[in-house]
């Protein structure tokens, strides 16, 4: 499955840099995180409550940041794992400066196996761009949070 998107932040790119690489923030703004612990250098465990459709379960994995560019990009993989399935993904983030606002682009595969992959794309794809949807929406509320 592969995600596509572009979302523009109302901030300065070194303030949405930081933000994306702040564990406390990532956690409160990924939908159904309950734990982000940095175990390494651009590394986290997670845990997470998620839904699609009919299914239900908890997951826990690892991203790993990799290939960083300050304040430019970075690559992310991710690995998770649940009774409802497994999700395995890698993606990029591309940070883009314009005149104070900052428009952040993401591209990724996503590779999903088990109970999930059964439910099909036509259920997970919407489901994957509203759960990157309130990420986004969430984030900028705290990146341009004070900022005025």
């Amino acid at each position: 499955m592969e995600l596509t998107g572009e979302h523009t932040f109302q901030a300065p790119r070194e303030r949405v840099w930081r933000s994306l690489l702040d564990p406390a923030v990532l956690q409160a703004c990924l939908p159904g995180c309950e734990r982000l612990d940095v175990v390494g250098e651009d590394e986290y465990e997670a845990t997470m409550k998620i839904g699609v459709a009919m299914i239900r379960g908890t997951f826990t994995g690892r991203v790993k940041i990799s290939d960083k560019v300050e304040p430019e990009s970075y690559r992310m993989l991710v690995e998770g794992k649940g009774t409802q399935g497994q999700v395995s993904g890698d993606g990029a983030l591309e940070l883009i400066d314009e005149d104070g606002t900052t428009r952040v682009r993401y591209r990724g595969e996503a590779n999903v196996r088990g109970t999930l992959a059964r439910v099909g794309a036509r259920v997970m794809q919407p489901a994957a761009k509203m759960i990157v949807g309130q990420f986004f929406q969430c984030l900028e509320s705290k990146t341009t949070a004070g900022s005025e």
